[in-house]
């Protein structure tokens, strides 16, 4: 097993090193909502907004002229970094509206034409995957279909082949569930939405961190992931379309920058990915994202996740010992996340007694509530872990965990 120097690692994210409630060191354990930033993502949006802050494209001067190829050049690292050509990347503000995007832009395209058609998607899926394909439901006469879940937290592998047939438009699936923590076969999903000819949309924003993603081999239609949880910027996402597929598409929204010709008649709209970026777009968000993927490309990405998942065990292992706590997913495939209950304990208990320890976990649904629901509670505790947690992080939230059951049976 390669070998990661956390403690090196850590020292390159300045928020690691301070103290909460006064004087309680922190243990940031909530990186599935959010990853902290290293010094060099900081460091370049700083940069940017010092030395080349402007408007992009069509800017008749020098700061116009860099601020555009900083733009574009952060285009082509994504691009490479999902291993897809450069206008196959539009950059949005999030995994969320890259599915409202495509599901928006797809629905116009269709009209009301889908009646007997369906739209797939599972019953682990972030509310962010689930409204926007009700929407288009509604506006194109599509069936929503939903791949159950098992006890274990895997997907029902029968109702892939069953749900997802010749009727099927689309299968929107995620690749890491935010609540589970397991990794789907998307793959095989992707795979078995090509053969009944359906438009496949990978959700990869828990997945891009962890693993190393290749649009190719997953054989998608589409993928999405959130600058945030990848050690960069908020406010910036990632959209990645088959070239194929987004050149039939309509824009999104209408503006500046996404037009060729505009007269009161008509108005003609420019090539893709520009199609898809009305308006100013986040530029400093884009180079930070930018920033993000040189500095995560010069780790060692193998050695990388098998800390996180040697983490994930230790994890894992610690919960399990603890009487009347219920983890959600027994399967093996956890990445960086667990997510549990502990009976005659709300989550919120949890949450508010370990953070006057130092310890941030997240509580609630998850943006899950249907998943919540087929597990039979209203919230949980989930701990998720990044690239710069450590085994004392592990060691100090268990301990924590403890603190705080005494305390709830005094």
């Amino acid at each position: 097993m390669n070998h990661v120097d956390v403690e090196t690692l850590r020292s390159e994210f300045p928020i690691l090193s301070r103290k909460v409630h006064g004087n309680v060191p922190l243990v940031y354990l909530d990186n599935a909502a959010t990853s902290h930033k290293p010094l060099t993502v900081i460091d370049s949006i700083a940069t940017f907004y010092k030395h080349s802050n402007s408007n992009v494209h069509r800017g008749g001067h020098a700061l116009g002229s860099e601020a555009t190829a900083l733009y574009e050049d952060a285009r082509k690292t994504v691009a490479q970094f999902l291993n897809a050509r450069a206008d196959e990347i539009v950059f949005t503000r999030g995994t969320t509206e890259s599915i409202n995007l495509v599901a928006s832009s797809l629905a116009t395209k269709e009209g009301t034409t889908l009646a007997g058609r369906s739209v797939v998607i599972t019953e682990m899926e972030h509310h962010a995957n689930i409204v926007p394909w009700q929407m288009f439901c509604d506006r194109t006469g599509a069936e929503l279909r939903v791949i159950g879940v098992q006890d274990n937290g895997s997907l029902h592998p029968a109702q892939i082949h069953t749900k997802i047939d010749d009727s099927t438009y689309l299968v929107a699936v995620v690749h890491v569930s935010n609540t589970l923590g397991i990794a789907n076969d998307v793959a095989r999903i992707c795979a078995r939405a090509k053969e009944v000819g359906a438009l496949s949309f990978v959700d990869g924003a828990q997945s891009v961190v962890h693993h190393a993603i290749d649009v190719q081999s997953l054989g998608c239609d589409f993928f999405a992931f959130s600058g945030h949880k990848l050690y960069g910027p908020t406010g910036i996402g990632v959209l990645y379309g088959a070239l194929s597929v987004l050149e039939t598409m309509p824009p999104y929204q209408g503006g500046g920058s996404m037009i060729n010709q505009v007269t009161f008649e008509r108005t003609t709209y420019n090539d893709v990915p520009w199609r898809f970026e009305a308006g100013t777009p986040h530029i400093a968000g884009a180079v930070g994202l930018a920033s993000a993927i040189r500095w995560l490309s010069k780790l060692d990405r193998v050695a990388i996740l098998e800390h996180e998942l040697s983490l994930t065990s230790k994890l894992l292992a610690g919960l399990t010992d603890i009487e009347d706590l219920k983890l959600l997913g027994s399967g093996s495939k956890h990445v960086g996340i667990a997510s549990f209950v502990i009976g005659g304990v709300h989550a919120s208990d949890v949450g508010m007694l370990l953070d006057e320890q130092g310890v941030a976990i997240r509580v609630g649904h998850h943006c899950t509530m249907p998943l919540m629901k087929r597990f039979g509670v209203d919230s949980t505790a989930r701990v998720s872990v990044a690239a710069y947690t450590s085994d004392a992080d592990i060691d100090a939230f268990l301990a924590a965990l403890h603190n705080v059951l005494r305390i709830l049976k005094m």
